[in-house]
């Protein structure tokens, strides 16, 4: 939460293009937010080959989201012809929120604080390993080479 809305946005886009979108961060992301950005955060490429684009909406919020901001940013998806649309957000999303996103044609993923927390980990965007463990197992081969002597 600490984080300004721009930087929030960058690192939305970070860590889509570390879970494989596009290819890299150069080549496969923009981040487009910031006044006058019409409902759309940023875009990222669905592939390598950038057959077709993602938008992304990103709300650092700890209120609920809504089904208004929502349908806003399906507004703005369908404004750019898009088929396909993230919404991220620090918090949650309501029912009715969750509800109306299922049952566009548009294809919208929702992604709250908690999911996000855990993509965040798995793309390598903001942590790094704390403690590492090693798990050592018995080498069955090397007791047979001492039976074998």
């Amino acid at each position: 939460m600490s984080l300004s809305p721009s930087s929030f946005e960058r690192l939305v886009v970070d860590v889509l293009v570390g879970l494989g979108y596009g290819g890299s961060r150069l080549d496969a992301a923009e981040v487009v937010g910031g006044g006058g950005d019409e409902g759309i955060d940023g875009i990222i490429k669905e592939d390598r080959l950038g057959l077709e684009s993602i938008y992304v909406q990103a709300k650092r919020w700890q209120g609920t989201v809504g089904r208004p901001e929502i349908q806003r940013f399906a507004g703005a998806l369908q404004g750019q012809r898009a088929r396909k649309g993230i919404f991220i957000t620090t918090s949650t999303f309501t029912a009715d929120a969750v509800s109306y996103a299922r049952g566009l044609q548009t294809t919208i993923v929702l992604i709250d604080g908690r999911q996000l927390a855990e993509l965040m980990m798995e793309a390598g965007v903001g942590v790094s390993p704390a403690e590492e463990i090693r798990i050592l197992k018995a080498d069955e081969d090397y007791f047979e080479g001492l039976d074998a002597s």
